[in-house]
């Protein structure tokens, strides 16, 4: 990645030779083009929101920026590259979406992210910071910068406008205004239909980003109908969690089950646990921010439940599903279960047969298959 900053070769997180895709894209050199082109100055605290793999604070690390990112992922891939790049510790400051936001920010520099609402969240949360004089620049690949993204920008902060396109590329550049105070409508709460199992009735709490904001989606509703029953205490994994409602469904169903939630997403595990607590639920629970089952001793589980994503960003890969089964396999005890929901055309079997050597159908309509592989 060549910028006027010096070159740089940053990798996604975790790391791996057969990964086709790259750090960094067209929008993110387009940003960096223009605030050398522009002399955009940078004094003071420098905000990067929604970073993806690091690639922006890598180049900019002289001007010592805070990096705010809602992605585990995103955040290692980031120390990695910092790293790779020798810059020095502590020369960027690293931050969650969870984390209260720096108190003053003079340049504010946006990767958009797919999310809107993840998007109006962190805005809104960073918007008591900025000031008349703070720069604020976005960018994006051209599909995904909408009008409603303009609007919010608008909304929250100032007057916005747009680049002309490069490389399917476009920058937002936004010049704070009358800088009111809003209501942060974040997060949302509500509750779940009946006919769903041991979680009809239950709440949900959803932070921004997370998928599914205010309603239950139609895998999760069909997964929630053919859980496993009758846990007996097992130690059980809701994997890739979100905003926790299929491991809270087991905990309902079995107040003697040991959950562990655990999700890349920082708001998807603070989603997690806020539903967890709102159903006021008995039993142990763990919350963890984390690649998949990393971290998790082998053989110290009985059960994973598991909703794979098939997307990174705007990606379509099945890497993220393959980690997960992995993971699951190395974390499960001999004659453990991972159960596994997805679209039928994703045919998940054949990766359940190859790492488990077997797989079975529990469950399925025209749309998804609830798949069940056991550790032998």
């Amino acid at each position: 990645m060549t910028t006027p900053w010096g070159e740089f070769a940053p990798a996604r997180f975790p790391e791996d030779p057969r990964e086709r895709l790259r750090a960094w894209d067209a929008s993110d050199d387009y940003l960096l083009r223009h605030l050398a082109d522009q002399k955009v100055p940078l004094p003071g605290t420098v905000v990067v929101l929604g970073d993806r793999w690091g690639a922006l604070v890598t180049a900019l690390a002289a001007h010592r920026p805070v990096q705010i990112t809602d992605s585990y992922l995103a955040q290692e891939a980031t120390r990695a590259n910092l790293a790779r790049a020798d810059v020095e510790p502590g020369a960027v400051t690293l931050l969650t979406t969870q984390d209260p936001p720096p108190a003053r920010i003079d340049v504010l520099l946006v990767r958009v992210p797919k999310s809107l609402a993840l998007l109006e969240d962190q805005l809104l949360r960073l918007a008591p910071a900025v000031h008349e004089g703070t720069v604020v620049v976005g960018t994006g690949m051209v599909k995904e910068i909408h009008t409603s993204t303009l609007k919010l920008f608008e909304r929250i902060l100032g007057p916005t406008r747009t680049s002309l396109a490069e490389k399917k590329a476009r920058l937002i550049f936004c010049t704070p205004g009358d800088l009111k105070p809003h209501v942060n409508p974040w997060p949302h709460t509500y509750t779940l239909p009946d006919g769903i199992g041991p979680a009809s009735g239950a709440t949900v709490v959803n932070h921004a980003g997370v998928f599914c904001a205010d309603r239950l989606d139609i895998g999760t509703r069909f997964f929630l109908k053919h859980l496993p029953s009758g846990s007996g205490g097992a130690r059980v994994v809701d994997l890739g969690c979100g905003n926790g409602v299929v491991g809270t469904a087991m905990a309902l169903a079995d107040p003697g089950a040991e959950v562990l939630f655990t999700d890349e997403s920082f708001q998807a595990v603070a989603s997690a646990e806020a539903t967890y607590q709102a159903n006021k639920l008995p039993g142990h629970a763990e919350f963890r921010v984390g690649d998949g089952l990393a971290g998790v001793p082998a053989g110290s589980v009985d059960l994973v439940l598991n909703n794979p994503p098939f997307h990174s960003h705007h990606a379509t890969t099945d890497a993220t599903a393959w980690r997960m089964f992995s993971g699951a396999r190395r974390a499960l005890r001999s004659g453990g279960e991972l159960w596994v929901i997805g679209n039928r055309h994703l045919g998940y079997h054949v990766k359940l047969r190859r790492l488990f050597g077997n797989s079975e159908l529990v469950a399925g309509d025209p749309k998804f298959v609830v798949l069940r592989a056991v550790k032998e």
